[in-house]
């Protein structure tokens, strides 16, 4: 069964310019993400597909699962603006998701297995790099907070993995963190729902 990835492609196209001049991805991939990392995905070998996001413990359906509960949540605080608690809440839930529980069950693995420089594996890249990968550490050891404005946040991490080495400073806009957490959501949503594909 192929999915139909075009709500998708349309809600992240917005990035297409992004995608073009950050990540040298052109149209017409750009303008179809969602539809491109499952054509990748479904492309790879059997058994490396088969074994893509499969492991011991939690299955591709069970992450699809929480991601598609995630999303029911995401819609629900949406349609309540303005409440500072469920705002924080919902600030709180999307970057742990999409950075902390997504990035070893899903970005990891993508990286590793996705031919070399295709869309997947670059957009994979992305999510376990700095900054993402910093701000992932960041908000896995609680050092992040609103920038006075809230224009967007501060979060320190370190650089590299020495874990003597002392904790840098980054700051990361609104726009840009919508940005990574839509790329996160985009790519783990097609990726679990097509390793779990039969």
């Amino acid at each position: 069964m192929n999915n139909d990835w075009t709500k998708l492609d349309g809600q992240m196209r917005r990035f297409s310019p992004f995608l073009r001049d950050e990540f040298r991805i052109i149209p017409p991939e750009s303008n179809t993400l969602a539809s491109t990392v499952a054509t990748e995905i479904r492309a790879l070998p059997n058994d490396i597909r088969k074994a893509l996001l499969s492991v011991e413990t939690v299955q591709p359906k069970d992450r699809l699962d929480e991601l598609v509960a995630f999303q029911s949540f995401m819609d629900l605080a949406n349609r309540s603006p303005g409440h500072p608690g469920l705002t924080r809440a919902q600030v709180i839930t999307q970057n742990y998701v999409c950075f902390v529980y997504l990035g070893d069950a899903c970005f990891k693995i993508l990286r590793q297995s996705s031919p070399s420089e295709n869309v997947t594996k670059r957009c994979a890249k992305f999510l376990t790099d700095n900054p993402v990968r910093a701000f992932r550490n960041a908000v896995a050891h609680a050092n992040w907070k609103y920038k006075p404005d809230f224009s967007g946040l501060v979060f320190w991490s370190r650089k590299g993995a020495d874990p003597n080495e002392p904790l840098a400073r980054f700051e990361v806009s609104q726009q840009d963190l919508g940005f990574w957490q839509a790329l996160s959501r985009c790519v783990a949503y097609v990726a679990n729902t097509e390793a779990n594909q039969k």
